[in-house]
């Protein structure tokens, strides 16, 4: 009987609770920013959820670093069209983060694909002989050769692929028909439909459901994401502007310099952090992750994911100014008083806005290097080009 805690799974999928701070400790004396807590945007399992899926043991495929910072689960299907086509997403992953990213392939052939079940059979019994990942991307890449051959066909497809990845064809037939071997895919199987695995592929990051946009760019940035929790800071900044004096800002970005005036008199807070922020490098090579022409630019997050923030959050201010044109600069948030890091730059007046973002400048020159910046929208689902970044950001003060 199928347990019914499918909508545990989904309600989960990259729930954003506060975690233990990062590791970054290093912060000026002076006194402290009021209106400011610590608190981690970097998404965290939920408990419920981490009970029903078991921990990667010796019995997991596994291709990576066993120490490895994140930990990809996939819940895959050999008959599945879009499982073959993330299966050379995440090894291009793990190529690109050999160190960081571990990827762990489990078995799910739904009852619909009966050949998926003989494929996962004969992966299994490849990796018998350190030969798993071969033979899957093997399969994957041959799926439509043989989705309509019969049980027979297949096994006699598989032994000849066992060939060609050089595998002993005695033991390969042997591990192909073991019970043990085949009781993993059948164990795989069943935990997948008991939990409520809604379909494949499915994917768990540090065991936390994930069901979103799979291409190679955003996976990056969500393994970035959790790389930041070791740059994020242990404590709220110091508050180190005077409102009474001036800021101007010098955001050199791969397409030009922007120079920026900030309201340390309205946006004291905002101000303060930005100043603090520029001054430890947290911006520098930071993409502009989020750019919709006609609306606005959105930076500051190291990790592109447009999740990520310096492991504090603060009070939202001047709320009472509005968006009535181009140029201005304001905090972006994921609702009221939970500022961190990311900030936003206008295309147009936007006053949908007004009332719920705290603005804390305005571009003074180089608009035009903002209009120039990339297009890219993380919602579109599609693959995103290459973002423009901030190469660095020096502040003045007057």
């Amino acid at each position: 009987m199928i347990k019914k805690v499918l909508p545990v799974l989904l309600a989960a999928a990259f729930v954003l609770s506060a975690c233990q701070p990062g590791g970054k400790a290093a912060i000026p004396d002076g006194p402290p920013m009021e209106g400011c807590m610590v608190t981690s945007t970097i998404p965290q399992a939920d408990p419920t959820v981490q009970a029903l899926i078991p921990a990667v043991d010796e019995n997991d495929n596994i291709l990576g670093n066993k120490e490895a910072a994140v930990t990809f689960i996939e819940y895959s299907d050999y008959q599945c069209p879009y499982c073959a086509m993330i299966a050379p997403v995440l090894a291009q992953l793990h190529e690109k983060y050999p160190d960081d990213v571990r990827i762990v392939f489990r078995h799910f052939p739904i009852p619909s694909h009966p050949n998926a079940l003989i494929m996962a059979y004969g992966a299994e019994a490849a990796g018998e002989q350190e030969k798993f990942y071969e033979m899957s991307d093997a399969i994957f890449a041959a799926q439509a050769e043989w989705m309509a051959l019969t049980e027979a066909d297949l096994e006699t497809w598989l032994v000849a692929k066992a060939a060609e990845l050089d595998l002993d064809a005695t033991k390969y037939q042997a591990d192909f028909a073991d019970p043990i071997v085949r009781g993993r895919v059948d164990a795989s199987l069943e935990l997948a439909m008991t939990v409520g695995i809604p379909g494949t592929p499915f994917l768990f990051i540090n065991h936390i459901p994930y069901q979103s946009d799979m291409s190679l760019g955003t996976l990056s940035s969500l393994v970035e994401l959790f790389a930041l929790a070791d740059e994020q800071y242990q404590q709220c900044p110091p508050m180190i502007v005077d409102a009474a004096r001036q800021y101007t800002v010098v955001m050199k970005t791969t397409k030009g310099e922007v120079k920026l005036n900030l309201y340390a008199d309205q946006a004291p807070l905002a101000v303060n952090s930005f100043v603090f922020l520029a001054r430890q490098g947290w911006f520098d090579d930071v993409p502009f992750h989020r750019v919709l022409p006609g609306f606005v630019a959105q930076g500051g997050d190291p990790s592109g994911s447009g999740m990520g923030g310096p492991g504090y959050q603060f009070d939202n201010e001047n709320t009472d100014a509005v968006f009535d044109r181009a140029g201005l600069v304001a905090m972006a948030n994921s609702g009221a008083n939970t500022n961190g890091s990311q900030f936003f730059i206008t295309y147009d007046a936007a006053p949908d806005l007004d009332g719920n973002y705290t603005i804390f400048g305005e571009v003074l020159e180089g608009m035009e290097v903002v209009e120039s910046l990339t297009a890219r929208d993380p919602a579109s689902g599609a693959e995103l080009p290459e973002a423009d970044r901030i190469i660095s950001v020096k502040i003045t003060e007057k």
